[in-house]
């Protein structure tokens, strides 16, 4: 088992052990252990009560955080016709169609999010081995896929997220910067988890919220008390 170092040793040290903290307490103490030289990402990590081999209860979902991620995304658009200039008037990085697909199949990864048009998909469909595993696959039910590329594309840049379950029943997204006022952190955090709690699927059963935790990129995970501020 790998061992900590000093200073997130120290950082759990600030922790009280067992203690489940508030939102608002949650954060200011995320704020206090963060030590890493760069501006950390806060993470939030929910463990949800549903099954996600069974297709009813996959839990996914976008919401646009109010002050967004503290870092703009690269956003690539694989379109064509007149959507190449909505794409580049709404703040594309990257457009293009089948060079793209090409440069993509050829290892290129330096962007942060893929929108498509439908008609693209033909094409765009064979990239779900390289985009997949890294959550990038265009997708309709994240808006992802959608003629309506301006608005995707300012969405995307203004702190639109994904949420996804993964196999174990957890969800885990970035909510913004160590750097960020508390009333920032706060206000994207409780965005998430309104719209997770919104997506609980009628089939689940028991608690949904199990757990819920807030943690730096590099530091140890605060424990909130789910119940406080869950509804």
């Amino acid at each position: 088992m790998a061992r900590h170092g000093k200073k997130y040793r120290a950082a759990l040290e600030k922790i009280e052990h067992g203690r489940k903290y508030t939102l608002d307490e949650g954060i200011t103490k995320v704020k206090e252990i963060a030590f890493a030289k760069f501006d950390e990402t806060v993470e939030l990590t929910m463990w949800l009560g549903v099954d996600p081999r069974k297709a009813d209860q996959l839990v996914r979902g976008t919401v646009v955080l109010p002050h967004g991620l503290g870092k703009s995304k690269r956003v690539l658009v694989i379109a064509q016709g007149d959507k190449v200039r909505e794409a580049e008037e709404a703040g594309a990085d990257f457009i293009g169609g089948q060079d793209m697909v090409d440069k993509i199949k050829g290892g290129w990864l330096d962007y942060d999010a893929v929108i498509a048009t439908p008609d693209m998909m033909r094409l765009v469909g064979g990239l779900g081995k390289v985009l997949g595993p890294r959550g990038l696959m265009p997708n309709p039910k994240t808006g992802t896929v959608t003629f309506d590329i301006a608005t995707a594309v300012r969405e995307t840049k203004a702190g639109k997220v994904e949420y996804r379950v993964d196999k174990t029943g957890v969800i885990h997204v970035g909510i913004g910067k160590v750097s960020f006022e508390e009333q920032l952190l706060r206000e994207n955090a409780q965005m998430l988890l309104n719209a997770v709690v919104k997506a609980k699927p009628s089939t689940a059963k028991g608690r949904y919220v199990k757990k819920v935790n807030l943690a730096p990129t590099m530091g140890p995970g605060v424990l909130l008390d789910e119940t406080a501020y869950v509804k």
